[in-house]
């Protein structure tokens, strides 16, 4: 390590040099630093996780029959058939599949009516196929669209993967607030428009009823008892017709109870052409009622049909009339898709509102011009979660560097030297952002800065401190013990020094390799990976230059020998 050592002293003798080393550093660090809002390196809560299954949810307009939805399902399985890493498709309609990780908070549970269906997805296991759960889905997503949403119009297919973190209601939720109901739905819209017309987001959807026609059938008491009928006569004989009823029993041998005769009229009969007035009274026409004199009555006359609009469901939180206008990101970060709508909202919706920010990083609350209607918009989800994780992280880092500073500060009394032992800690990060840059080179899919990068950043900071401590200290007792001159004790110390500071690095290296290859624990891999390489090369060259500029490293005393004393005793 003869060499090692000369290469640093010549680096400690000339200013100039050193001079580089400091501003070779600080640019490092500002291009590194700059990766990330120049989209170079991605940013993103957690990467996507293969797995062995996915969930299609089918969502028509309200109203929509069951027929419609059935055959909206079908194409999406036609299509799903096809694929020869699917081993089997599950079907619900009229409701959601049994409730799985990411139906948690989905609502998956709660579906029931006509309009809706699930489908669920089983593929082979994720260690024999070469396709990743989250690429294929990418690629189906397209192709189903394209063909199944055209089918109905007003239908919103979502493919949905099973998350790899805390499940939440879509990537990006943007959540907006007004009592008035018809200015909710009209924001709403031209908040889901912006998200379609986002570079990145897919599986746009506003989570509110649609308003449509519907028809009430009302008894006419007056017509009823003139023409001989019951009241519970009509009610019945309407509801046995099209939603069924138990019209006797049957008594079973082996069965203890008295088992239900069940009565409706068939699928077929029941279903009508379209949903016009017209189809109704036709249908009603058909159905006739025997009077207490023997005479058969047509239903449509002791029957009124009222037309109304349906009755949406109402939807609060804490307090507030609101509604979810969703969006999933396509093998994207969320972040960048949400600025870019964020940025496009604030731009088309200036002409009309006046903007203001509000509690929150993102959140927006708009004022009509005209009206001075409030209407606020928070952003939820994912997204979220991204900012809150990456907050709390940030935070915890923090932390971390302060009680570090304040032991280094305790144990040399000397704030130079403890600032000294947190730059180096400080600079692994250059190896972390670029180590992510390269593995995205390396790799097929996009590879994120994520949650898991983090957590690697901050526990590297305990070995960046450690191998900063062990050149301090044994400098420090080279200039006291040896009487050895300060450039030349610490440039001995690097080079001795280097040998275990290396060992340490490949010990760490070789364990974290095998976490790279992680789905989700690549970034805490690759972290480990290139923070250790910046931290080794950081603590064995730019430290020892931090070291030189400090009059805290100033041991010298009378007995301490000048460098061509030095040079005569070790040649």
């Amino acid at each position: 390590m003869k060499k090692f050592e000369q290469f640093i002293y010549r680096i400690l003798e000339h200013r100039s040099k050193k001079f580089f080393v400091i501003v070779a550093v600080l640019v490092s660090l500002a291009a590194s630093v700059m990766m990330i809002p120049t989209k170079i390196v991605w940013v993103k809560m957690l990467p996507g996780k293969s797995a062995n299954t996915f969930s299609v949810y089918v969502d028509l307009p309200s109203g929509s029959s069951i027929e419609q939805t059935k055959r909206v399902s079908q194409c999406v399985v036609d299509v799903l058939k096809k694929e020869k890493e699917v081993t089997d498709i599950e079907q619900f309609l009229g409701m959601g599949a049994p409730l799985d990780y990411a139906g948690l908070v989905k609502g998956s549970a709660f579906k029931n009516s006509e309009n809706v269906a699930e489908i669920v997805v089983n593929l082979t296991d994720k260690h024999e196929r070469e396709e990743r759960s989250y690429n294929m889905v990418h690629r189906l997503r397209p192709k189903i669209k394209k063909k199944c949403e055209p089918l109905i119009k007003g239908t919103v297919i979502k493919l949905i993967e099973q998350p790899a973190g805390p499940p939440t209601l879509a990537s990006i939720v943007a959540e907006i607030y007004t009592p008035n109901e018809e200015t909710l739905r009209k924001f709403a819209a031209r908040v889901a428009d912006v998200f379609k017309r986002t570079k990145g987001l897919v599986d746009v959807d506003i989570m509110e009823d649609e308003i449509y026609k519907k028809y009430h059938l009302k008894p006419n008491i007056d017509k009823i008892q003139k023409s001989g009928l019951a009241v519970e006569q009509v009610q019945k004989i309407l509801y046995l017709a099209f939603e069924g009823m138990a019209i006797g029993v049957k008594n079973e041998e082996n069965y203890p109870s008295q088992i239900d005769i069940f009565l409706r009229l068939s699928d077929d009969t029941r279903r009508m052409d379209d949903k016009s007035l017209e189809a109704v009274k036709r249908k009603l026409a058909s159905f006739e009622l025997m009077n207490m004199k023997g005479m058969m009555v047509p239903l449509t006359e002791v029957v009124d049909i009222v037309e109304a609009d349906s009755e949406p469901t109402i939807m609060h939180k804490n307090l507030r009339r609101y509604v979810n206008v969703t969006a999933e990101t396509d093998l994207v970060s969320q972040v960048y898709p949400l600025l870019d709508a964020r940025e496009t909202i604030m731009k088309e919706f200036a002409k009309d509102y006046k903007i203001e920010k509000t509690d929150y990083l993102f959140n927006l609350r708009f004022i009509d011009k005209k009206t001075g209607e409030v209407i606020d918009l928070k952003w939820d989800g994912e997204m979220k979660v991204t900012l809150d994780t990456f907050r709390d992280l940030g935070l915890a880092f923090i932390a971390a560097l302060i009680l570090i500073y304040l032991l280094i500060v305790v144990y040399y009394k000397s704030y130079s030297l403890s600032n000294i032992v947190m730059a180096g800690s400080f600079l692994s990060i250059i190896g972390v952002i670029v180590g992510h840059w390269v593995a995205d080179l390396v790799t097929r899919d996009t590879f994120f800065l994520t949650a898991t990068s983090l957590i690697g950043f901050i526990a590297l900071m305990g070995i960046s401190s450690r191998n900063s401590i062990l050149l301090i200290d044994f400098a420090k007792a080279l200039m006291i013990e040896k009487h050895i001159p300060k450039r030349r004790a610490i440039a001995i110390a690097a080079a001795t020094r280097a040998r275990p500071i290396m060992l340490t690095a490949i010990a760490i290296i070789l364990g974290s390799a095998l976490l790279a290859s992680d789905p989700i624990f690549g970034g805490l891999g690759v972290a480990l990976i290139g923070g250790t390489v910046a931290a080794v090369i950081v603590s064995l060259i730019f430290i020892p230059v931090l070291m030189d500029n400090a009059k805290a490293m100033d041991f010298t005393d009378s007995k301490s020998m000048s460098e061509e004393e030095y040079r005569k005793q070790h040649g």
